[in-house]
């Protein structure tokens, strides 16, 4: 099987398992865009994913105007469609939420961290082939939990009984994915992930690390981002190198 086949098999384990987990007040929702989204995500990891890579950089997990749409991490519509050259038909989820429909491709909203992730991969790479030839961005975990409000309500902050499970099978794909693409650094956009890669049992030989999420929410990300990251990136050793440069 190919690099990109691999994955998407592990992709599809996650998503059955996770699928089967339940979750209980305060959440009222949860969304799972390794299903409804699928076609999204295959096409992600078939056009960009086949091949091993030297950086994983690890989000979160959805958000309601980016993967929760594309089924893309970090996928913000125009950066998917536009830069990473994906647009297909999304489902929807069953149940859906009322204050956080699923439209797709059509969605007229724009997902700030994936406005600004992609948007820094691509004033740095030129071209998506120059990026993806060494680095892949998956998720850590493919679950986005809404409160009755639609208030977004992230993983850690699941009670214990709950969140056990879900990251237990969160690391299995985790390491399955990174068995498949060798990479030598795991790079957590943010704390979360990055602490996440660090429990995950990967082999000694891959190096953790972090850089700032770009949030809004995060107050240092509203500040120069992007410089902060290439300066962190800069400190960890992977930036700039050959296939960094601009073009």
């Amino acid at each position: 099987m190919s690099v990109a086949s691999r994955l998407c098999a592990a992709a599809r384990t996650l998503a059955r398992e996770v699928g089967a987990l339940r979750f209980g007040a305060p959440v009222s929702c949860v969304y799972n865009p390794l299903d409804y989204a699928w076609a999204g995500h295959a096409a992600y990891l078939k056009k960009y994913a086949d091949s091993t890579k030297r950086v994983i950089y690890l989000g979160m997990n959805p958000g309601p105007f980016g993967m929760a749409q594309t089924g893309v991490p970090f996928g913000e519509i125009a950066a998917v469609r536009d830069w990473l050259g994906i647009e297909v038909e999304v489902g929807r989820p069953k149940p859906e939420h009322a204050r956080r429909p699923v439209d797709g491709f059509a969605c007229t909203r724009s997902e700030v961290s994936g406005k600004r992730l992609w948007g820094a991969v691509a004033a740095r790479y030129g071209r998506p082939e120059r990026f993806f030839a060494s680095a892949l961005v998956l998720n850590y975990c493919p679950l986005m939990f809404m409160e009755a409000s639609g208030r977004n309500r992230t993983p850690d902050k699941l009670p214990a009984a709950e969140r056990i499970p879900l990251f237990d099978a969160c690391d299995r794909h985790l390491r399955r994915a990174a068995a498949i693409l060798e990479p030598r650094w795991v790079v957590g956009v943010g704390e979360f992930a990055a602490a996440r890669a660090r429990e995950a049992g990967l082999s000694a030989d891959v190096q953790i690390g972090r850089i700032l999420h770009p949030s809004p929410a995060n107050p240092g990300a509203n500040r120069d981002w992007e410089g902060i990251v290439e300066r962190e990136l800069r400190a960890l050793g992977l930036c700039p190198d050959a296939a960094c440069q601009p073009g």
